[in-house]
């Protein structure tokens, strides 16, 4: 499930995982990734679907070209980089898929499973009015933050699918199925991923 930041997708995920008794792994995730990596949550939560800043790139380059000069404590101490943080997510992910079936929410899966044949990539968009508007609604701020938020982040979620998978996130070809959450609304949205789920995967077993 990939989403515009303000499209209200992660609960549509929510939902769906619910209605079809499957396991879900949103924000999990990140806990999953810090633990694994042994750095806090709050560094996973700040870097995931963001690309590093040019100055950021610069001094991780230059890091990794000079890291037969670090002793092991310093190495240790280095952040992991952001392709370090991809490859423990695709872990994750597929460790969770190998458990049952699972709604798995944003962080390039649309990508890092593409080849899956046993995989519905669903994208939940809404006009940008409609994005703000739920933004404001959802996190009690005003029209001019709600704005920054929804191209900031949409922005970096495109360009870090960009850089790490070479594909264009919002494209249409990446996804069996787009759903206007505008249009529909969440519960409409929920009603239309459940079914083409079910028709999809008729005779999968729930989770749990």
């Amino acid at each position: 499930m990939s989403r515009l930041y303000g499209s209200g997708g992660s609960e549509v995920a929510a939902r769906v995982a619910r209605e079809l008794r499957w396991s879900l792994l949103d924000n999990a995730v990140v806990d999953a990734v810090a633990d694994r990596l042994g750095i806090a949550p709050a560094q996973v939560a700040a870097r995931e679907e963001r690309v590093p800043s040019l100055v950021k790139r610069l001094v991780d380059a230059m890091a990794l070209g000079s890291q037969e000069w670090l002793t092991p404590i310093a190495a240790a101490e280095r952040p992991p980089t952001d392709e370090q943080l991809v490859e423990v997510t695709r872990h994750i992910v597929e460790e969770a898929i190998a458990r049952g079936p699972i709604v798995v929410v944003g962080r390039g899966a649309q990508a890092m499973l593409a080849e899956r044949t046993d995989a519905l990539h669903v994208f939940c968009y809404a006009s940008r009015p409609a994005l703000i508007a739920r933004v404001m609604e959802r996190d009690n701020t005003s029209a001019e933050n709600a704005a920054r938020l929804v191209d900031d982040i949409n922005e970096q979620r495109q360009q870090w699918v960009r850089r790490h998978w070479n594909r264009a996130w919002r494209a249409h070809e990446n996804y069996h199925l787009s759903v206007n959450t505008e249009w529909l609304g969440i519960e409409g949205a929920v009603d239309v991923i459940v079914s083409a789920g079910r028709r999809r995967f008729t005779g999968l077993s729930p989770a749990g």
